[in-house]
């Protein structure tokens, strides 16, 4: 069984790693699902699923809730209010729009993730992105 500070743990070690669309590779280069999916591998071993290659503008394009659906598959769903350090939480960067972005809760004022031109950083849970969330995840197991 995992444990909440193996996951945080996991994600301050991928501090650093440039910002990279679709990569997933702690110190070369990581997105924000990316970063997720390399926090479990870590913690859990081999993905469930790849995703598919995407474009920086899928949710956009698509439409579907697509990243809160495998998220969804994968994950167990918590209320927004009761997300803990080790939970990630997934935004939604315009209203109305798709969920978009990733984060590891790592604090309760603060999460750790990848986004375009930032490397992997550690950044206040500001209220900027707290209006944004839109729905929080416990990895398995935890």
């Amino acid at each position: 069984m995992t444990c909440r500070s193996q996951l945080i743990s996991s994600g301050r070690d991928w501090i650093g790693t440039p910002y990279r669309h679709q990569a997933s590779v702690k110190g070369v280069g990581a997105d924000c699902l990316g970063l997720i999916r390399g926090i479990w591998r870590d913690c859990l071993g081999a993905e469930p699923e790849l995703p598919p290659p995407y474009t920086p503008d899928w949710a956009e394009a698509v439409g579907d809730d697509l990243l809160l659906d495998r998220f969804q598959s994968y994950f167990v769903e918590r209320p927004i209010g009761d997300a803990e350090p080790g939970d990630v939480l997934l935004f939604r960067m315009g209203l109305g729009c798709p969920a978009k972005h990733a984060a590891l809760m790592t604090g309760p004022t603060h999460i750790l993730h990848a986004y375009w031109g930032r490397s992997v950083c550690e950044t206040r849970l500001v209220p900027w992105w707290q209006r944004r969330i839109a729905a929080a995840f416990a990895f398995p197991d935890i």
